[in-house]
């Protein structure tokens, strides 16, 4: 049995070793893949089996890779694949939905905490030398927020959003949530399950915990934004084209909304003329799967 793993560096950029896959079959493992159907077609070669993180198996691929039967999707989200096409030709497409729900929701945190106290731009401040020549024994360039008592809003309350949510209940804030599916079980005086409207004009935080789906695609837009508070931050660690990057941008820029923390966006590695490359916001690099433990675990 042929095994192929298609983007092997954002999996194991060299700290782990594929042991326990090579026990199954002869494993090829390409650091990189291309995303064309050429290339990808191939790297998969004669494969039965391939495990993807970002490399897109799409109709073409699927209907091309004759060898193909199984599909592993080493991440939570699998958008990256035709599941349509995949089924019409009895290929196997799996996912790992637990494997980054703690690391993820640490983040958001980390993200929200960044919003509040601008710790690396202080940071940068200091090291610069801001406050040597400063007059006072403190100072701070930014205004900063407290948690406790803010409201924030979750949209999505699968694995992630629920972690998020027990987060953000530590740092005694109130919780609304809007998801398809309401869970009797998990309201209480802090958590309240919430139409969309109200969740974007009562949220101080936002913070985007759903798949990515044509329903869920572009669900930030315009519209959407004019229904938050002036005040309120965004929070994206779940999937790039959730929001539609040009209208965030612009409110950002209007001060419609009073910031954003991004972990990912529509066309990642970010193309120089990316919108979002706009102030009052934090950008980062996609990083929420590198955590070693989780790699290890998934």
């Amino acid at each position: 049995m042929k095994i192929v793993v298609l983007d092997g560096y954002t999996l194991n950029p060299g700290d782990l070793n594929w042991n326990g896959i090579e026990q199954f079959g002869a494993l090829t493992v390409y650091d990189r893949t291309p995303y064309n159907t050429k290339d990808i077609l191939k790297n998969i070669g004669d494969a039965e089996i391939i495990f993807t993180n970002k490399t897109p198996i799409g109709k073409e691929v699927l209907l091309n890779a004759k060898n193909l039967k199984y599909i592993g999707v080493l991440a939570t989200g699998f958008n990256i694949i035709d599941i349509e096409t995949a089924k019409q030709k009895n290929v196997i497409v799996t996912n790992v939905p637990d494997y980054s729900s703690v690391s993820v929701a640490q983040f958001t945190m980390a993200l929200i905490l960044e919003l509040c106290h601008h710790i690396g731009a202080h940071h940068m401040a200091v090291q610069q030398g801001d406050w040597i020549q400063s007059k006072d024994f403190s100072f701070w360039n930014f205004p900063l927020i407290e948690l406790a008592g803010k409201t924030i809003g979750i949209f999505g309350f699968g694995k992630i959003g629920k972690a998020t949510a027990k987060l953000a209940e530590a740092f005694d804030m109130h919780i609304l949530v809007h998801n398809r599916t309401i869970y009797p079980e998990f309201e209480s005086n802090n958590l309240k399950f919430v139409p969309f409207d109200e969740l974007l004009a009562k949220s101080d935080f936002l913070s985007l915990h759903c798949p990515l789906t044509p329903e869920t695609k572009n669900i930030i837009n315009k519209s959407s934004i004019a229904k938050m508070k002036q005040n309120a931050f965004l929070i994206n660690t779940s999937r790039g084209p959730l929001i539609n990057e040009k209208d965030v941008a612009e409110a950002l820029n209007n001060n419609q909304i009073a910031g954003a923390a991004l972990d990912v966006i529509s066309k990642e590695p970010m193309e120089k003329n990316n919108p979002l490359l706009a102030q009052k916001i934090a950008l980062l690099r996609h990083i929420l799967h590198g955590h070693q433990k989780k790699h290890a675990k998934g």
